[in-house]
C-alpha cells in the first residue's frame, strides 16, 4: 500500500469518528447505527451493544432524550492502518453535556462531564468504512 492509500484511509476513519460525534450533537443519535458494521460493538465499562440493531436501539434512546444537550470535542487522532481493510484508532474526548427539560436551548458553561478516549476498530464493507468496535474509555469524571 502506498503512502497516499494509507492517507485516505486515516482519513476516512479519521471522518467517521467525527460522524459519530455530529449525529449525537444535533439531535439524530440513532444514526450513530449507520456508522457501524452489521457485527458492530459499542462498549463502555460494562455496558456493551453487540449488533447493529442493539447499537441503534440504544443510541435511539439518546435521541429520545430532548432535555439533553451535548458536544463531543474530540481531537488528537491517532489512525493505524494494518491493511486495505481494517485499521485502529483512537481520539480524545472531552464531553460537555446538560440536561434541561425547561430549556432546551440554554445552557450553563460548566466542566466537562467526562474526559476520555474513544478506542476505535475499523473496518471496510461495501458502503464504506464503518466501526466494527468502539470502546469509550472514561478517564476522568
Amino acid at each position: 500500500m502506498d503512502d497516499v492509500q494509507r492517507m485516505l484511509i486515516e482519513r476516512s476513519c479519521e471522518r467517521l469518528q467525527a460522524a459519530y460525534c455530529h449525529v449525537i450533537d444535533h439531535g439524530t443519535a440513532a444514526q450513530v447505527a449507520d456508522l457501524f458494521t452489521e457485527d458492530g460493538v459499542w462498549a463502555t465499562g460494562k455496558r456493551e451493544f453487540a449488533g447493529i440493531d442493539a447499537v441503534r436501539e440504544n443510541f435511539q434512546k439518546r435521541q429520545d432524550n430532548k432535555a439533553r444537550r451535548s458536544r463531543h470535542v474530540c481531537s488528537n487522532p491517532l489512525i493505524e492502518v494494518l491493511d486495505a481493510d481494517n485499521a485502529t484508532g483512537t481520539v480524545y474526548l472531552i464531553l460537555y453535556r446538560h440536561d434541561d427539560p425547561d430549556d432546551a436551548r440554554s445552557r450553563p458553561a460548566a466542566l466537562p462531564e467526562m474526559v476520555g478516549a474513544y478506542r476505535d476498530t475499523f473496518r471496510r464493507t461495501d458502503a464504506g468504512w464503518r466501526f466494527s468496535r468502539r470502546d469509550v474509555v472514561v478517564d476522568f469524571t
